[in-house]
This record gives C-alpha cells, structure tokens and sequence, in this order.
C-alpha cells in the first residue's frame, strides 16, 4: 500500500472515530493534499485544498500556523496546475499575513518571498 493510500484509508477511520473537525483529521487531510500534489495531481491538490481551507478557516481562524500552511500549499498547486498568476497572487497575499502574524524573519516567512519570487518569474510577460 503506498502513502496516499495509506493516508486515505487512515482518513476514512479518523473521519469515523474522530470527526471531521478534529485536528488530527485535518492534518492528515492537509498531508493528502500535498502528496497528491506531489504525485502529480496538481489539480486534485487544488481541489483537496480549497476544501480544507474551508474548513480550516471555520474551526481554527485565519492565523493559525495550519491555515497558513495549507494557503501556501494551495498557492504551489495553483502554479503547478498552470495558474502561476493566481500562485503570485496567493503568495503575496499569504506572505503579508506571515509577515504579521509571524515575523518578518521566521523561517516560513522567509520561504514564502523564495515561492513568490519562483512564481514571479514564471508570470509570462504581457
């Protein structure tokens, strides 16, 4: 069994035992997301987190560390899916709430100006 699908399987007990909002669902919700992204699926990526973001925002807020992990994994899908606008958009937007939220130094910070700037230069010339 390979991860993702080891990760669906544990997501169909969590949702079970667990409930949708408890963190440990949403966290292995997020973790799916990334790996389909990474597997090659930047669409179902977008998709798995637009929803978790949904969800993400209603139970924990807009600042939370996991909320803004997921924003910026939705912003790498959308460029990975061919939207490198909307990924420079998202990450504009996602490093000024790090910058707040978090610092101007933190490390998280740091590598959402490192994805933008990836973006930036991919954003074809009008």
């Amino acid at each position: 069994m390979g991860a993702i699908a080891g990760a669906e399987q544990l997501l169909t007990d969590q949702l079970r035992l667990l409930g949708a909002d408890h963190s440990d669902t949403l966290i292995n919700r997020g973790n799916l997301a990334a790996w389909r992204g990474d597997s090659g699926d930047p669409a179902g990526a977008v998709a798995a987190c637009e929803q978790l973001l949904a969800d993400q925002l209603r139970i924990l807020g807009p600042d939370h560390p996991d909320t803004l992990k997921v924003r910026a994994n939705l912003a790498m899908s959308r460029g990975q899916v061919g939207d490198p606008a909307g990924a420079v958009a998202a990450f504009e937007q996602l490093l000024v709430d790090r910058g707040r939220i978090l610092g101007p130094e933190h490390p998280s910070t740091a590598l959402t100006r490192k994805h933008l700037a990836h973006w930036q230069r991919r954003v074809p010339p009008r």
